[in-house]
């Protein structure tokens, strides 16, 4: 946990934000429970509520939250703990400890919570709630609000939402640190990936490596990771083929850190060693859409306008081999680079890996300056409204070759004036490649965080070349 300072101005903001907005009522913040995987005492790996983690710290189960706007006070509600828990799990902190370390103003049981609620519902007080993503959370809520299933989003509210986005958004300097921290682990993690990268190797042996890592730093992943010879696939999880010279190594994977924060990199690796040049070419392409995207990366800057350089560089790109044809900026009107380039540039990254994205992907990513586009590639941008100092976002640009998609577009002439479909036949057998960086945007521009992972060819090669050798030499 951060101090409890931290979480006390937190919800001091939060508070201030929605009273001058003339709302009243109780704010609820219910953490997560614990969720069996087959039977109640064989859980996943719990993980608690992020914003129930932004604003009260806490991360284990049991726990709710509650702001009063009307007397600006904080609640503390904690299950409690039986004799038995502490024989199976261990002595525990107090309730009265516990809101101590998070600066609540008081505590208490589930009763107390319950009367608290019910007491607001008979006087007609507003209840306020964010979107709930987890069954188990909607049936607590049901109980809590005395209403139906469907009924628990009548308290879902517009102006909780935009206030804890407009708050989680600008990351202080020790989320940022946080953020950093993980990305330690990511750097580990490539690092140990790519020394086991060669022919021969399968993909789940390298993911293996991914989580083995992440073990031994007392981490965990930030999402299920990416580890792949077939990167044209965007979310592949199927670690079962082996890997060949040839292919091309694609992993997007990330670790958090002791607080939760993200981190969310990838890499694409030739398994040989050394890109083929028609890899080669391609490489090329996605690093300079990418380094071009970075650049751009500044406070006031729209997101969109960052994804349609990544698209426009990628579009000259695939041009210049052949793959497209036509003016480029036709091209990229017409949204025909997308066939290659089918994703959105990136995205908020913070407590949760798409930061925010439980609350409303649209409340993240948009606001009244911008709605989204129904244009196929760039209706994925997660993230289009301008950058504010404080932001931490990822930018990936990617470069991929569908046969099925490849296939469609051609029978039903999609864009058949730009795309030359026999040339980018030619690349049925390639994959994929995307290539991603965490950026902090500072007052002046951003910074790329963490300690860089190799990405130029020239990089790449030299460190699988100095793997490939100590290998043999440990041999």
């Amino acid at each position: 946990m951060f101090s409890a300072a931290t979480y006390v101005e937190r919800r001091k903001k939060l508070c201030a934000r929605l009273t001058e907005r003339g709302e009243k009522g109780l704010l609820l913040f219910p953490g997560n429970a614990s969720s069996p995987m087959n039977y109640t005492d064989n859980a996943y790996p719990f993980r608690q509520d992020s914003s129930f983690l932004y604003f009260f710290g806490h991360d284990h189960e049991g726990l709710t939250g509650v702001i009063d706007l009307d007397s600006g006070e904080s609640w503390y509600f904690d299950q409690g703990f039986s004799m038995d828990d502490i024989i199976w799990s261990g002595a525990m902190a107090t309730p009265e400890e516990l809101a101590a370390r998070c600066g609540a103003d008081k505590y208490g049981s589930e009763n107390t919570l319950s009367h608290m609620v019910s007491e607001a519902r008979k006087k007609q007080r507003p209840i306020h709630i964010l979107p709930v993503y987890r069954a188990d959370t909607r049936m607590r809520l049901v109980q809590l609000l005395d209403c139906g299933v469907m009924e628990v989003n009548n308290f879902i509210s517009t102006p909780f939402i935009k206030e804890v986005v407009a708050l989680r958004s600008i990351k202080s300097i020790e989320e940022v640190m946080e953020i950093e921290q993980a990305l330690e682990t990511s750097y580990a993690m490539y690092a140990n990936a790519l020394s086991a990268a060669r022919p021969g190797a399968s993909e789940r042996q390298i993911a293996s490596i991914l989580q083995s890592t992440l073990a031994l730093a007392g981490s965990r992943a930030s999402f299920t990771p990416i580890c792949t010879g077939r990167g044209q696939i965007l979310h592949n999880h199927d670690y079962t083929h082996m890997l060949h010279s040839g292919d091309l190594l694609l992993i997007d994977s990330g670790a958090e850190s002791d607080n939760h924060y993200a981190s969310d990199i990838t890499r694409t690796f030739p398994v040989a060693g050394t890109f083929t040049d028609q890899q080669r070419d391609v490489y090329s392409i996605v690093l300079a859409a990418q380094e071009a995207a970075i650049s751009q990366c500044a406070p006031d800057v729209p997101f969109i306008d960052c994804h349609m350089t990544a698209a426009t560089t990628i579009a000259s790109g695939l041009r210049d081999l052949g793959i497209l044809k036509g003016n480029v900026e036709d091209i990229v009107n017409a949204g025909a680079h997308a066939l290659f380039f089918p994703h959105g540039l990136g995205h908020m990254l913070g407590l949760d890996v798409h930061d925010m994205e439980g609350l409303g992907e649209d409340f993240v990513g948009y606001d009244e300056t911008i709605t989204r586009s129904e244009q196929f590639g760039l209706r994925g941008l997660r993230l289009a409204r301008k950058l504010e100092r404080g932001f931490v976002v990822t930018v990936e640009p990617g470069c991929y070759f569908i046969p099925a998609l490849m296939d469609q577009w051609e029978s039903e002439g999609t864009c058949k004036e730009f795309i030359n479909f026999d040339t980018a036949k030619q690349f049925s057998e390639f994959g994929g490649i995307r290539i991603e960086d965490d950026i902090y945007i500072s007052r002046d521009g951003h910074r790329v965080l963490g300690q860089q992972i190799p990405k130029t060819i020239a990089g790449i090669e030299g460190r699988m070349h100095a793997c490939s050798q100590r290998m043999f030499q440990n041999r």
